[in-house]
């Protein structure tokens, strides 16, 4: 912290941030109350939530970085395979279809050479 920031700029500015935070939780707390969860927005909002995490599956198969650059397409796609098909086959088992999605990526990287 540089010198002329004084400890209590410090805590008004950490005091301001939660003062802002907790204001907009506690109006989508109030809010939400008033919501209809089969409502024409919400089904909205859900279909764009949707689209991006399937936008960002696309997009760490198609174009990873980071230590996923390093393994092969076929890698990749066989593992999103083993994961769809896991969550299938498991009654939609979410973290189940994750952690075998990831093991058969890791496996076929290391011990399968495309």
């Amino acid at each position: 912290m540089p010198d002329w920031v004084g400890d209590s700029a410090f805590y008004g500015a950490a005091i301001a941030a939660a003062a802002i935070t907790y204001f907009w939780r506690a109006l989508g707390v109030a809010l939400s109350g008033h919501l209809r969860h089969d409502g024409p927005l919400l089904n909205w909002v859900a279909c764009i939530a949707y689209a991006l995490l399937a936008g960002l599956i696309a997009r760490m198969i198609v174009l990873p970085i980071g230590p996923l650059a390093e393994t092969t397409m076929i890698a990749r796609l066989s593992g999103a395979g083993m994961a769809a098909l896991a969550f299938f086959l498991l009654r939609r088992n979410i973290l189940a279809a994750v952690a075998i999605g990831a093991t058969g990526l890791v496996l076929m990287n290391r011990f399968v050479a495309f």
